[in-house]
């Protein structure tokens, strides 16, 4: 069966009807890079002895450890941060190298640790070492899907692990000059980063802190979807097939979305109101097209949505042009895609352009 819907993927994938629709998708930037291989894995290179912290977050009895890199001490008032930002792992879970990787990013775009926070931190599980029996830890790579821990603390979702990491750098007292939070994200890190953006309610709160908040979004296996219209022969309509019920399920799509959206409450077009109005970039290598790689999501509610990273990219900036004509919502992401890159964090955030999309 599973042979069958690729069959019926590739009969409409790559038809004229889906070659016009992607035609019309206006790109904000077309960047050559001066990096020409393509690397398939999440980050090449040896593993970094950095030294971590942990923070405490949450909020009294219900806080707990959660295990960051930073470039600075985190127990001490920042009085002089004007930025912070937030960089997150891979599916290996390495938020050393990525650390490593956002240092490079912020060298690239002339910031100093002076006034820019980095962070990165780390989703783990009850196999990776040094982990405590009071941190959340999730099974794999479950948490870059936003549910909830289920060994070690559990019931702390991955969204509300990047809500109280918010809810920290919003803190006045402890840095009462931060103007902004860039929130940067690569491969299975933006698959968590995608579905935060869409779901968070973090906009009450960062206006009263007076501080804005900005989601990159790097090369996503997947998207979330907010109803059943997927592109197909002739552009975006309903799905009607019976081989893939999985297409509109969370994580494709939101039936059956975690407890953290399902308690806000709102219809699609709520959601995709309150989306639209973020500041959200999407980034993709223009060589990450390979239908086959090893680390790509290739499950039917996936492939609905495209056979590589670069058309499932293309394919969601025109699907949100849809929904904003359908349901008379203004929305306006941009959309980079870097050319001479392939699968690879390093590559993409030690780009000088790519430093100057993201720090313009």
């Amino acid at each position: 069966m599973f042979c069958i819907f690729k069959s019926l993927q590739a009969s409409f994938t790559f038809t004229k009807s889906m070659a016009s629709v992607l035609g019309t998708v206006a790109l904000v930037g077309v960047i050559t890079s001066s990096s020409v291989s393509e690397a398939q894995g999440e980050v090449a290179g040896k593993r970094v002895d950095e030294r971590f912290q942990t923070l405490r977050l949450g909020r009294d009895v219900e806080a707990y450890p959660f295990r960051v890199y930073a470039n600075a001490d985190l127990y001490q008032p920042l009085k002089h941060i004007e930025r912070a930002v937030v960089i997150l792992h891979g599916v290996q879970r390495d938020a050393d190298r990525y650390f490593e990787t956002g240092r490079k990013l912020l060298d690239k775009a002339g910031l100093s640790d002076e006034q820019t926070l980095l962070l990165a931190p780390n989703f783990l599980t009850p196999t990776d070492p040094d982990v405590a029996d009071d941190m959340p830890l999730w099974p794999r790579d479950k948490w870059m899907h936003g549910i909830e821990s289920q060994s070690g603390r559990t019931g702390i979702s991955g969204f509300q692990v990047l809500d109280d990491l918010v809810a920290y750098l919003s803190d006045r007292q402890r840095f009462p000059a931060l103007k902004e939070i860039v929130m940067v994200s690569h491969s299975a890190g933006a698959q968590l980063m995608q579905r935060y953006a869409v779901v968070n309610h973090l906009d009450a709160g960062l206006k009263s802190s007076g501080l804005h908040i900005r989601y990159v979004i790097a090369s996503p296996s997947s998207y979330l979807y907010f109803d059943d219209n997927r592109l197909q022969v002739g552009g975006f309509s309903p799905v009607t097939t019976v081989i893939c019920p999985s297409y509109g399920r969370y994580r494709y799509g939101l039936e059956g979305a975690p407890a953290y959206v399902q308690t806000q409450q709102l219809s699609q077009q709520q959601l995709f109101a309150r989306y639209a109005a973020r500041d959200v970039t999407y980034l993709v290598g223009a060589k990450d097209n390979n239908p086959n790689s090893r680390v790509m999501d290739s499950s039917c509610g996936a492939n609905f949505q495209g056979q590589t990273r670069v058309e499932r990219q293309l394919v969601y900036i025109a699907y949100e042009r849809f929904l904003g004509k359908k349901w008379q919502t203004p929305i306006n992401h941009p959309q980079h895609l870097i050319r001479g890159l392939g699968h690879s964090a390093a590559q993409m955030f030690s780009d000088e352009q790519v430093a100057r999309i993201i720090f313009p």
